[in-house]
């Protein structure tokens, strides 16, 4: 499964953006999919999953209240819709599949991911 990202920009702080990730070569509507994000010299770090069906989902405080993450499994495509952005949401945003089918509890660690796209940029300019 390869996962491709897209959306991100340049924006002023206030603004929003949807970011989206593709998937080819397989289907993710099995998989729990997340979202991280990775600033320049810090750690990936997480900011939202959501299950395989939609039906659960899970935020980074930072992040909760502005940004959704949603699926649209026909379209092999999972959304992050980030609004309000602030200064320090400026990182590279990246999609990944986890790929354990028998999880209970959402991941939110990185190595609990499987596959992930290139990443892509989100700057906001305060």
């Amino acid at each position: 499964v390869q996962l491709v990202e897209s959306g991100g920009g340049l924006v002023q702080a206030g603004e929003s953006l949807r970011l989206s990730c593709v998937a080819s070569g397989g289907t993710l509507r099995s998989y729990t999919m997340g979202w991280f994000r990775q600033a320049p010299g810090k750690e990936r770090e997480f900011v939202a999953v959501i299950s395989w069906n939609g039906g659960r989902s899970t935020y980074a405080d930072p992040v909760k209240g502005r940004f959704t993450i949603s699926r649209d499994n026909a379209k092999n495509t999972v959304y992050l819709q980030v609004n309000s952005l602030k200064s320090e949401d400026t990182a590279v945003y990246y999609c990944a599949a986890d790929l354990n089918l028998v999880r209970t509890v959402l991941p939110g660690t990185a190595r609990e991911y499987d596959y992930w796209g290139q990443g892509t940029q989100v700057t906001v300019s305060s």
